[in-house]
């Protein structure tokens, strides 16, 4: 319980951090390095994208803050034998940081108006989630092959319904990023929604990539110690 309540009010500060630096009258596309708006022309609602995402990432993380209570919980059970990690997760992680990291330098250079480097950083942003997709479908393998199979004990059913409900959510984001990546190739694409579009694909990685970390330590074992350091400095 101790887990999920750290884990819930963590995502509680980050969406309404990222709502109050996103108001409803805020206009990225008016800053410098982006064609701005013709005289006459309407405005798009953008505001509705915006905290759209924030309330999707807000249930997603209500959702794997329950799943991760349940791990804490069973963990407790007599016949729960820890499911060894991968060394390959470490290669894992470090792919979706880098892809992370692509989609802000993506966003940054879109805002300066240098579209060639933004189109570089977006396909190094789309090769490294393939990496990760790929390598996490790898350790898998790796791990049923040595024998640690879905059924074999509840540990396991849990490291692969965890690291599978995120893969899936890394596919949603990457249909998304792959359209918006096919926008950036087409000059006739507005520049103002083409920049949204970036900013909500790099928040949107930014949250996964969290996600992934505070599962990584979960299975790894770092979760509880934190947890425990952080009970023995409230009392």
């Amino acid at each position: 319980m101790s887990v999920m309540m750290i884990f819930l009010a963590v995502i509680a500060v980050i969406v309404l951090w990222w709502m109050t630096q996103h108001r409803l009258t805020s206009k990225p596309w008016l800053e410098v390095g982006l064609v701005t708006e013709s005289a006459g022309q309407k405005r798009l609602p953008i505001a509705p994208a915006r905290v759209g995402l924030g309330i999707f990432l807000a249930v997603v993380g209500a959702l794997f803050a329950l799943l991760i209570s349940a791990y804490s919980m069973r963990m407790a059970a007599a016949d729960w034998w820890a499911t060894p990690i991968p060394g390959l997760l470490w290669v894992n992680t470090a792919a979706l940081a880098l892809s992370s990291v692509a989609l802000e330098w993506a966003k940054g250079e879109a805002r300066r108006g240098r579209s060639d480097i933004m189109r570089v950083a977006l396909l190094l942003g789309l090769a490294t989630v393939f990496l990760f997709l790929a390598g996490q479908v790898m350790a898998w393998r790796e791990l049923a092959a040595a024998g640690y199979v879905l059924a074999d004990n509840p540990a396991n059913s849990f490291f692969y319904m965890l690291t599978g409900l995120h893969g899936l959510h890394i596919l949603g984001g990457l249909a998304v990023l792959g359209r918006t990546t096919g926008r950036a190739f087409d000059s006739r694409f507005p520049a103002r929604r083409l920049y949204l579009s970036l900013e909500l694909c790099a928040v949107y990685w930014h949250f996964m990539l969290f996600v992934w970390v505070v599962l990584f330590a979960l299975f790894a074992g770092w979760a509880n110690d934190f947890v425990d350091l952080c009970r023995q400095l409230i009392s």
